[in-house]
């Protein structure tokens, strides 16, 4: 029996899952099919973990039928993070802090930007000026916020979700699907069995002992 936990980015990065459909919705109908005839056939098992396929739920504004169809495909499951032999609780804990002081500091910079802006024009603040104000301040803004994201976030695992996928999936001995460059990183630093995403249609080949096409 082989076990997979699959990322958010499974059904939203179309670059890297391109042959299993044209968009979300269509990428979702089909491995929701696949999922459920490979269960059937006892030879798969999926995983989401709950953080994660709330997650999943923020892109839409309502459950709709793709959505029905996974929920019932995969088994969504919390891993006991407790039981890792670093308290998965204390790392979920550790990177949800990590996230609120990052953000928290990336709205310090940009206060302090505009006070520092400020200060330099208040001889020439009126109301009509201070909309061009923000419209000029808004490009530095924007860059500001793309390095600090850089810096903190790349190549690294930065939400509570992220750190769910690790912990179930070394839990489950399971093989993680994502196309988070972080996350792959750090699964190869916890032992934790990974495949990148654009090999996943592949790899559900692999496992079919069923006739209909995947897509």
């Amino acid at each position: 029996m082989q076990k997979l936990v699959i990322d958010t980015n499974i059904f939203f990065n179309l670059e890297e899952i391109k042959d299993l459909g044209k968009n979300t919705n269509e990428v979702m109908d089909n491995l929701s099919k696949i999922f459920s005839n490979l269960a059937k056939s006892g030879v798969l098992e999926v995983y989401i973990p709950h953080s994660v396929w709330e997650e999943i739920l923020s892109f839409f504004d309502k459950k709709t039928d793709e959505l029905k169809k996974l929920a019932t495909s995969v088994h969504l499951k919390t891993p006991q993070r407790e039981k890792i032999n670093i308290p998965g609780s204390v790392l979920h804990d550790l990177l949800s802090e990590f996230r609120k002081r990052s953000y928290r500091g990336m709205k310090i910079a940009e206060e302090e930007i505009r006070n520092a802006c400020h200060k330099l024009s208040e001889k020439r603040q009126d109301s009509s000026s201070k909309k061009d104000f923000e419209l000029a301040l808004a490009p530095f803004l924007k860059n500001l916020r793309e390095r600090y994201r850089n810096a903190l976030r790349t190549k690294f695992i930065d939400s509570t979700a992220d750190l769910d996928l690790l912990l179930l999936a070394k839990e489950l001995d399971a093989t993680l699907i994502t196309t988070d460059q972080g996350l792959l990183i750090w699964a190869k630093r916890l032992g934790v069995k990974t495949l990148p995403a654009h090999l996943l249609k592949k790899k559900l080949l692999s496992l079919k002992s069923w006739t209909p096409r995947l897509v």
